[in-house]
């Protein structure tokens, strides 16, 4: 599968955002995806998951009640994976990745089990 970010940018803090994440393949909906924040000089942290489905997702402790993660499995070989932030804080230059891992019943937390990436997109939020 492949993965594309978008929606990125310079950012104003409070304000909403919405990340898209475009999955293609033959099945990827097959697979659980996650969403993923990388600051400058740090290892990669999960932010939020969800499973093939849908019916289960997880959120890290700072997004919860901030950002939801949701997907579109309509059609078969793209999948639409959205990150809609709101209450954006202060940070500068993280990218978020998009990350997929099989089977998709389950979402993983730790970067090192996920088996495909998108490029990421840069997020600055300013204050």
């Amino acid at each position: 599968v492949q993965l594309a970010e978008s929606g990125g940018g310079l950012l104003q803090a409070g304000g909403p955002r919405r990340l898209s994440c475009s999955a293609y393949g033959r099945t990827p909906s097959s697979y659980a995806i996650g969403w993923f924040r990388q600051a400058p000089g740090e290892e990669r942290h999960l932010v939020a998951g969800i499973s093939w489905s849908g019916n289960s997702t997880f959120y890290a402790d700072p997004v919860k009640g901030r950002f939801t993660i949701s997907r579109d499995n309509a059609k078969n070989t793209v999948n639409a994976l959205y990150l809609q932030m709101s209450r954006l804080k202060p940070e500068g230059g993280v990218v978020y990745y998009c990350g997929a891992v099989s089977p998709g019943s389950l979402v993983r937390s730790s970067s090192a089990e996920y088996e495909y990436w998108g490029r990421g997109t840069k997020v600055t939020v300013s204050s």
